[in-house]
Parts: C-alpha cells; structure tokens; sequence
C-alpha cells in the first residue's frame, strides 16, 4: 500500500477539511498544496489568477505537486491538479489517490466567492463549465471514490478509512446513503 494519500475534486468538495481529520485520525502529516503555492508564490491564488493568468496558476501547482516527496502524508491537491496528467501520474506513485465526489448543486451552494476564490479557470468559464470539464479527469486519475452527499466530514472520514482498511479489493467507489 502506498504510504500517503493525495483527495482530489472540486473546489468546497472539503479536501482540505476532510485531509486535516484524516491526517489526525491516521496519525499522518497533512499537506495542502494551495497554500504551498500561496507560500512559493508569497501571494494568494486569486492574486495569481488576476495577474498572470489561469494558465500560470495550473503551472505552478504542477510544479509544486512534482516536487513532494515523502511518506505518511495526507495531501490536499488544488481543484485544478487533475489537468496536469504529470502532476497526477507522479501523485499516483506516490499516493492512493481518492475523488472526494459531490454533485454540482452541492458544489455550487458551498462556493460562494466563485469570482474571489482562487480557481484556475479562463474569465468566460462558470463554476458548471468548470464541473463539466474537471468530472471526468477526477474520475479517470481516482482510485477510490467517496460520494459525499449528505455526509458529514466525520463521515466522510470514516468511510475513507474503512475503505483503505479493506485493501486492494476494495470496491473503486464507496457509495453514498
């Protein structure tokens, strides 16, 4: 079993909420790679996104993404990590990856400051342009899905947990209730 875990999904799906109660349920370290780059960068993501564009903010998580490294780490990956293949390729050899899946009406009533977020998207691109296109690459880089719907984070927690206590057999996705 690889040694750390990497959650992926949109934006408010709670990868770093849910990676913080993991990380201390496991015992294990907790990364999050938006605020690696917002320390990389000595700027916040929207800052990022207004001057030097949607494009450079997916580069530079790549970048930060390429270089972790270590063992025993719950890693918390920006909304937009699944557009770099080699971002996500190098998480995979190092970490179970896990879609943290919730349905778009759900996306939405948690994103409240989609314009001030911080999301990699181009200026015409909505928060459901955005969900349409990022679905598939969550689903294509998962190894194990949670559907989260109507879950509480403690939930949601344990239901990673007894998934990854079941080993390789274990179904791709845990349904939802």
């Amino acid at each position: 079993m690889k040694s750390n875990l990497a959650l992926i999904g949109m934006p408010g799906a709670g990868k770093s909420t849910i990676g913080s109660l993991l990380a201390r349920q496991l015992d294990m370290g907790f990364i999050d790679t938006d605020l690696l780059i917002e320390k990389s960068q000595g700027q916040a993501l929207q800052r990022i996104v207004d001057e030097k564009g949607h494009l450079a903010l997916r580069a530079i998580e790549e970048a930060e993404i390429m270089k972790l490294a270590g063992e025993g780490q719950v890693i918390a990956t920006g909304g937009s990590a699944a557009y770099s293949d080699r971002a996500m390729r190098h998480l995979r050899t190092m970490a179970t990856l896990i879609f943290l899946r919730l349905p778009f009406e759900t996306v939405r009533a948690r994103i409240d400051n989609f314009a001030s977020r911080g999301i990699a998207r181009a200026a015409h691109q909505s928060l459901r342009d955005l969900f349409d296109e990022r679905q598939p690459l969550y689903e294509k880089y998962a190894e194990l899905t949670i559907d989260c719907q109507g879950l509480s984070r403690e939930e949601i927690t344990a239901r990673i947990v007894a998934a990854l206590q079941n080993g390789p057999q274990r179904p791709k996705s845990a349904p939802g209730h």
